[in-house]
């Protein structure tokens, strides 16, 4: 006879057999990004492969997309295609969208984000500051991520409620003193006349921070602010796959976060992420300076 639970009066065996079918339905963040994270290391690794071949001589294909300075290599190209078949292995069904194949648009139930090389020129020009992102997004919103460096191997997670961690250990951001303290990220975007705009909007702002970085991966950029290694951190236009993951980092570090669409005075497509003692003067500045016509 199956045992009965006091509280419930429903028997033992039946609350197991429901709760692993709700398991099964609803998977935990922490299941989802052990596999973001085996995923996001296993295509860092084929990068980073790849990468020495370039460096010992070898060519790599080249194409661009919104303008002759935003390039897509075949690296990126296969790279996700080894994100998007590891992922139907491990999660079958489950739509993915990512940079360079497209997909769901983030929306209803669960989706995974996918940008198989974020700072793609920095990996061209053979810079190390580049990464692999894979995000898990419930209705829009990330629950769960993995940043990988192909180069130095770190591993960026985060679940949503369980905090930001890089290789094991706790992230936390900066507490700077004040703005005119604050060490800041940014980036440009890829055509000209936006890009002059937003070259004369931190032109501005230098005068009111510490310093201004420009790094060349936003998924890295939060995870820098996230670590405390940025202050904050503000662009125009990056998609879903820029941010997935490391805005959710930057988030559960303590940041504060408003991702493209959230706040119209910083533009229709603005991202801020910044620490707390800094974020609402970085917020104002940055108005003052003209991000919202950007």
């Amino acid at each position: 006879m199956d045992a009965i639970e006091p509280e419930s009066g429903t028997p033992a065996a039946a609350r197991s057999a429901a709760s692993g079918a709700a398991a099964d339905a609803a998977p935990s963040y922490a299941d989802l990004v052990e596999v973001a994270e085996q995923v996001a290391v296993e295509a860092a690794a084929f990068v980073a492969a790849e990468r020495e071949s370039m460096l010992d001589g070898a060519g790599v294909d080249v194409q661009t997309k919104t303008s002759r300075t935003d390039v897509v290599t075949a690296v990126d190209v296969a790279s996700e295609k080894l994100i998007r078949a590891r992922l139907s292995q491990l999660r079958p069904g489950e739509p993915v969208l990512g940079e360079e194949g497209g997909g769901g648009d983030g929306g209803d139930g669960l989706t995974w984000v996918a940008d198989p090389i974020d700072g793609t020129v920095n990996f061209l020009y053979g810079l190390p500051d580049f990464a692999v992102s894979v995000g898990a997004q419930i209705d829009g919103v990330s629950v769960a991520g993995a940043v990988v460096e192909p180069v130095s191997g770190r591993r960026w997670t985060a679940t949503r409620g369980g905090g930001a961690w890089l290789d094991g250990r706790r992230l936390t951001v900066s507490r700077p003193d004040g703005l005119d303290m604050a060490l800041v990220g940014t980036g440009f975007n890829y055509v000209t006349e936006r890009r002059k705009r937003q070259a004369a909007m931190i032109a501005e702002l230098l005068g009111r921070v510490r310093d201004i970085r420009r790094g060349g991966s936003a998924a890295l950029d939060l995870c820098h602010v996230a670590a405390g290694w940025l202050d904050g951190y503000a662009e125009h236009g990056l998609a879903r796959w820029d941010w997935a993951a490391g805005a959710l980092l930057a988030e559960e570090a303590g940041a504060v976060v408003a991702l493209p669409g959230q706040d119209p005075e910083l533009g229709s497509d603005g991202t801020l992420a910044a620490a707390p003692a800094i974020a609402e003067p970085l917020r104002r500045a940055l108005i003052d300076c003209g991000m919202g016509g950007i």
